[in-house]
C-alpha cells in the first residue's frame, strides 16, 4: 500500500477532516477513549464519515509508527452526488449512462472498470460506502488516470439510491448468470444503469430485486464466468453499440 493513501494519529486526522480532505474510511482501535478521540468522533458523526472498529493488530500492520489507535484512508479523487449528476446529464441533453459496482473489492478490477467506463462515455461510477475497492494510488494507476475523469459516487444506502435513480427514468440492468436472456437481446439504448457484481458473490439479492432486467454474457468454455472488468467492458460497449444504432435509425 502506498503511504500516501493513509494518515495516522488523532490530531492529524482531525485536521485533515477540517481541511476538507476526501476521507474514504477511518479505522479506529476498539475501546479507544480520551478527550481528543471524543473530538474526532464528533467530527466523524458531523461529516457522516465511514468508520470501522478494528483490533490494534490491524493498525499495527498498516504502520509501525505511533498511530494512536486511528488510521484514515485518503481518497485521491473527490466523490460526487449521484442525483446531481443525473440531473446535470438530463439538463445537458444527454442520455444517462451509469455503472453500479456491487461489492467489487479488487482494486485492479475496479481501476480497469473505471478505465472501460471512461472510454465508453459512462457518466458516473456508483459504489457502496462499505465493501467497495480502496480508491487509492493503485486504483488510479490501474485506471490509467480515468479516476480523475469519471465521477465516482459513494452511496450509503444502495437500495434507496438505486430506487431513486429508477424514479428518474433510468433503467436498472443487472448482469447475472441467472438471467434468461443474453445481453445482445436487452434494450439498452435509453437511460440505463448497469449493475456488476463481485466475481465470488455476484449481485446481492436486495439489488437484484430492484433491477428492471437481467442479462447474461454467454460462456462457451470450461471456465464458468468472465473477469468482472472484462464483462463490464463487453456490456458497456453493447450500450454504446445499441445507442449508435438507435441514433442511425432516428436520423
Amino acid at each position: 500500500m502506498n503511504n500516501n493513501d493513509f494518515i495516522f494519529g488523532i490530531r492529524p486526522i482531525i485536521e485533515a477532516i477540517r481541511s476538507g480532505k476526501e476521507i474514504e474510511k477511518i479505522l479506529i482501535k476498539k475501546g479507544l477513549k480520551g478527550e481528543l478521540f471524543i473530538e474526532l468522533n464528533e467530527l466523524i458523526q458531523e461529516n457522516n464519515l465511514h468508520y470501522q472498529l478494528v483490533p490494534e493488530e490491524k493498525l499495527n500492520r498498516l504502520t509501525r509508527k505511533n498511530h494512536q489507535g486511528v488510521v484514515a484512508f485518503i481518497s485521491p479523487v473527490p466523490f460526487y452526488d449521484a442525483e446531481e449528476i443525473i440531473t446535470r446529464t438530463y439538463e445537458n441533453g444527454e442520455t444517462p449512462f451509469f455503472v453500479y459496482l456491487d461489492q467489487v473489492s479488487d482494486v485492479r478490477n475496479f481501476g480497469a472498470i473505471v478505465r472501460n467506463a471512461e472510454c465508453a462515455g459512462v457518466h458516473a461510477i456508483l459504489v457502496p460506502e462499505k465493501g467497495s475497492a480502496q480508491i487509492g494510488a493503485d486504483a488510479v494507476k490501474t485506471s490509467a488516470g480515468a479516476l480523475h475523469i469519471v465521477p465516482v459516487c459513494k452511496i450509503k444506502n444502495p437500495v434507496k439510491a438505486l430506487e431513486t435513480i429508477k424514479k428518474n427514468g433510468v433503467k436498472i440492468i443487472a448482469a447475472t448468470e441467472k438471467a434468461d436472456i443474453d445481453y445482445t437481446e436487452a434494450q439498452m439504448d435509453g437511460p440505463c444503469l448497469l449493475v456488476m457484481g463481485a466475481e465470488d458473490q455476484g449481485i446481492s439479492p436486495e439489488i437484484l430485486r430492484i433491477a428492471d432486467e437481467y442479462v447474461r454474457i454467454p460462456v462457451f468454455g470450461k471456465i464458468e464466468s468472465l473477469n468482472v472488468a472484462v464483462a463490464s467492458g463487453i456490456l458497456m460497449y453493447e450500450v454504446v453499440r445499441k445507442r449508435k444504432e438507435e441514433n442511425k435509425s432516428t436520423n
